[in-house]
């Protein structure tokens, strides 16, 4: 439990609340009991679980606004280098995450997948709150002219309506025809050769027939579309209630990171 201090902004810790989750609280100015309870929770249980040293960037997508959701639970600092977002285009921010309106929205992680993630082990995840299956989008990522790619989608194409793409598409890329696209959708590389998909606590595909990577796109991460070459484009309509991007996670640090997440969710009232 956290509660206001004297002075504007101050915060005095009850007990039992973590020192990163605090730091949070400061920053994005939360103060809702349920927030904070759902927060620090979170923060517990991925530290418990030991994938909060995997993480360089977590968007819990709290607090209702966009100077709320902005904020990287990891480093809650209001620089670039902290990965903190920068909103673009047509964003609707409420209690329950942040919707794009799936033509000109996207949000910039300044997280660049080839200066901040190794080439043999990373992720990134999605939490939608929406059942759409417009084609030719993507959640986050970034791609080059080259072919690199490093995006999350859900029905990028009528062939793989669910996937991550790691590297050279099509050969470094696991993709499903699942077609629900409400819930956590985590893609990770584990090794230098084997990518995986997971969805809502299950594994959907493994794909080992791709070729060593040596090297990723030079672009910033987007969330709510894809970054090609600089400019957002497959832009998506999905409300994101949380993302993440970091080191590669075993199929047990997977389904333990979506326990957390789902149970974060349920606490505020949002999960699907």
């Amino acid at each position: 439990m956290i509660r206001r201090g004297i002075g504007v902004g101050s915060y005095v810790v009850a007990g039992g609340t973590d020192a990163d989750a605090l730091a949070f609280f400061q920053a994005a100015e939360i103060t809702d009991a349920t927030q904070q309870r759902a927060i620090n929770t979170l923060v517990v249980d991925l530290k418990a679980y030991g994938i909060w040293t995997k993480m360089k960037a977590l968007y819990p997508f709290v607090g209702g606004t966009a100077s709320a959701h902005k904020f990287n639970l990891k480093d809650p600092r209001n620089l670039d280098a902290a990965f903190r977002l920068v909103f673009s285009g047509g964003w609707t921010h409420s209690s329950n995450g942040a919707l794009p309106n799936g033509t000109n929205a996207f949000a910039n992680t300044y997280c660049n997948p080839q200066t901040q993630l190794a080439l043999q082990s990373n992720h990134i995840s999605h939490y939608s709150r929406t059942q759409i299956s417009n084609t030719n989008t993507h959640d986050m990522g970034c791609e080059s002219g080259a072919g690199l790619n490093f995006n999350l989608f859900q029905y990028f194409s009528v062939i793989s309506n669910k996937g991550f793409n790691d590297g050279l598409y099509p050969t470094n890329a696991t993709q499903s025809n699942t077609t629900n696209t409400l819930g956590f959708q985590i893609g990770t590389r584990t090794s230098n050769v084997v990518l995986k998909l997971h969805f809502n606590g299950s594994l959907l595909n493994t794909n080992t027939n791709i070729k060593i990577q040596t090297s990723y796109p030079n672009h910033n991460i987007y969330i709510g579309a894809t970054n090609s070459n600089g400019t957002a484009g497959n832009y998506s309509a999905r409300q994101c209630a949380f993302a993440s991007i970091g080191d590669g996670l075993t199929d047990t640090e997977a389904a333990n990171f979506r326990t957390a997440v789902q149970a974060y969710q349920t606490t505020l009232s949002r999960n699907v």
